[in-house]
Formats: C-alpha cells, structure tokens, sequence
C-alpha cells in the first residue's frame, strides 16, 4: 500500500492579488464567515455596539481625537469606520433568514440598484428581499467589508439561490460587490448598490444581467451523489474560481487526460478489491490529472467518501493503486458540455490558461479533467476542465491566508 498526503500549497505558485471580483460560498463551509446565514445568529454583544440605543448605528459622540482622524477632508472616523463594518459584519449573514436585517440601520429613502432591480425606499428593499426568499431560497455568503469612501463601505459576498418555481430547481450563483453609502448626518445606510463578477454592464436595466439569470435556469444535472466540497470565490463569465476543502483519493497511473486507463484499478479498489474486501460508495467526478507543463504525467483517480479518513480505509491489493490525500486548495473551473475528446479538453485547457493570465492569475503547470460519468462512456451529463491557480487565498483552514486574501481585495 501507498499512502501518501499531497499538499496542493507546495504546488501553487505565487502571484498578484486578483482583480476585484465577488467571493462565494458553495457546498463548502470552511469558517465562520462562510456558514449558510440561516444557521447563524447574530452576536448580542457586537450587535449591541454596532447598534447603540437610539439608532442601528448613530455616529458615537466625537472627541478631538476622533475630529482630527477624519481629516480635513471630512469622512468617517477610524472608530465610526470599524463599528460600522463590525455591525454589516454581524447584520449582513442575516438578510435571507428568519432574523433579518436590522432595519433601524438605513435611511427611509434608500437607493437601492442591481443589474435588474431598482428601489428607492426601504420598504421596497425590504420588499425585494421578501420576494427573493419566496422565489429563491437564496443563501448569503459573506467574505469581507472594507472601507472604500470617505461615507462609503463595500462588501464581499456571494449569493446561491434555487428557482423553486421550476420543477428542476436550478441553482443560480452570482458574485459580486455591494457598495453602500452613508448619511452623512446620521451615518445610516441610504444607498446600496451591487455590480456582480459575471457581466459587464452592472447599469440598471442590464440585458446582460438578465441574460446571465436566464443562461443559469437550464436544464442540466450532474449525478446526486457525493462530490468534493469547495467554495466559489469568483464566478465569471468564462470561468469560476473555487477553493476546495481536502478530500481523499484512490488514483493509478493512466495514459492521457480523457483516457480510461487505470479506471479499472481505481473501481476495482471501491468495489471491494482491498486488503478487508470492503465496498465503498461511489463518488462523482472522476478525476483525470496531468501534473507537468506536456500533460504527459497522467493519473486516474475516484474521490472517496468525505465521512472517511486515512485511517478507516482499507488498504490497497495491488501495488498499482495508492490512496492519498489532496490537502485542498484552489482551482480555476471552466465548465463545458460535449464529449470530452483530448483535443477539445486540451483546447479549453489552453483558453482557460488565458483567461486567467489576462485577469492577472498565474496558473501553475498541469491541468485536472473532472468527468461525471463513466470515462469509458461515450455519453455524459456534464465534464469540467479544472486548473489549479493561486490566488492568495492559498489555504482554506489557514486563517493567516484568509486574511491575507482580505487584506488585498479592493
């Protein structure tokens, strides 16, 4: 038996921060600030100083100090600046579930636009927010708030919404920034505007903005089964950008990225050819990995349960397969339907490296094929060529990376 554990930090390469995109939580839920806003509640005592009495957050009375920190120009103080984003912070997870948003925050005339939504009242914000959960389901995901303006602040987020009025209930994803301005007398929110990571006209009314509702309600379905956790932190019009949590694999050597060689080895392992005669549920995808600059190094790998670890896995028969452990991290993801020929993959491959590099990402050598069928199968549901980037945020569980990634969003 070969057990082995593959740090995927090890193989990132460094590159600048990437441009200012939205950041998303799907499937994964690595830390705090990435849990479904319907299983949080908000702290009492950050709410309580985010919100004092007599106003959701009423400017603190100013002393000489905190006059000068605003400068000549005017704009928030340090300490309004901080207490503010601490309370969108606390307040924001809430906006899709049964607690809400604390209303006493914003004006009663608040400017709110999306590429395809207009309101100018908080009623109607509310009112927005009210058909959003009836239509959509949605979850809210977010990432950072920062200041971006001497009465402005600007958010990270990422919403995932299921159109429960279709019957195959498509799931929609948009990332994206929300910049919200203040009062300047009474430093309540009364304006709130979202551009989204996948279009590039965010103007109210976007016909690219409905397009790109539209494109997600098809029809399509990848096996319900389980599948690797990640978390999309960009989604574009050509690709997303997910950080992935570790997961386990049972890999053997195969021949080229769309080959089946080794597929017989890998199943063979899950369907009870080990050392305790154990069968394994069956997992999506299968993963088809090229770790050099030619594509020439390939294996063949299965995704193990997630409720496994090292130590509960039966070992290996047969020196040709190993298991190992993918310590997770962070992938460019293009999405593409057909059959997965080597030189259509080889092609996506190579305009995703593109793609990338034109956004200022620098991807490392290699490529990953992720297919949701039987790679011997002439038929499928849906394939994705995935290429693993840094881009800062290079560990997931890293609390030291996920600060760092914060602190170079703009």
């Amino acid at each position: 038996m070969a057990t082995t554990t593959t740090s995927l930090r090890s193989r990132l390469l460094i590159l600048p921060p990437p441009a200012p995109t939205a950041v998303s939580f799907r499937r994964l839920l690595p830390c705090s600030a990435a849990l479904p806003s319907s299983s949080r509640r908000r702290s009492p005592r950050l709410a309580a100083r985010a919100a004092p009495p007599g106003g959701a957050v009423a400017p603190a009375a100013e002393d000489e100090q905190q006059q000068q920190e605003k400068g000549s120009g005017g704009g928030l103080s340090a300490a309004d600046a901080e207490r503010l984003c601490e309370f969108l912070r606390a307040d924001l997870p809430h906006l899709f579930d049964d607690v809400g948003i604390d209303r006493s925050a914003y004006d009663d005339l608040v400017r709110f636009r999306d590429p395809i939504t207009r309101h100018d009242t908080i009623d109607g914000y509310l009112l927005n927010i009210r058909l959003l959960k009836l239509l959509f389901r949605p979850d809210f995901y977010l990432h950072a708030v920062k200041q971006t303006g001497p009465y402005e602040l600007t958010t990270r987020w990422t919403m995932v919404m299921k159109f429960m009025l279709l019957p195959w209930k498509p799931e929609l994803v948009f990332t994206g920034l929300s910049i919200m301005g203040l009062n300047t007398q009474n430093l309540k929110f009364n304006s709130h505007v979202d551009l989204w990571d996948s279009i590039q006209n965010n103007e109210y009314f976007s016909f690219e903005g409905l397009w790109d509702i539209f494109k997600q309600l098809r029809i399509y379905k990848t096996p319900d089964i389980e599948t690797p956790n990640y978390l999309i932190l960009k989604r574009t019009a050509h690709y997303e950008v997910r950080s992935y949590a570790p997961f386990l694999i049972v890999e053997a050597k195969g021949d080229k990225l769309t080959g089946s060689s080794g597929f017989n080895n890998v199943t063979g392992y899950i369907f009870g050819k080990n050392a305790s005669s154990e069968k394994i549920p069956m997992t999506t995808p299968v993963f088809t990995q090229a770790s050099d600059d030619t594509l020439s190094d390939v294996s063949i790998q299965i995704v193990l349960p997630m409720n496994k670890d090292m130590n509960s896995l039966p070992a290996p028969n047969t020196e040709a397969v190993s298991l190992r452990k993918v310590d997770g991290g962070i992938a460019a993801v293009k999405k593409f339907s057909g059959r997965p020929k080597e030189e259509i993959v080889l092609q996506k491959e190579k305009d995703l490296r593109s793609q990338l590099l034109k956004d200022g990402l620098k991807p490392q050598q290699g490529c990953l094929l992720a297919r949701y069928n039987d790679p011997r199968t002439k038929s499928f549901l849906m394939n994705r060529s995935c290429r693993w980037v840094d881009v800062v945020y290079v560990h997931v569980n890293s609390e030291r990376q996920q600060k760092k990634f914060k602190k170079h969003w703009k």
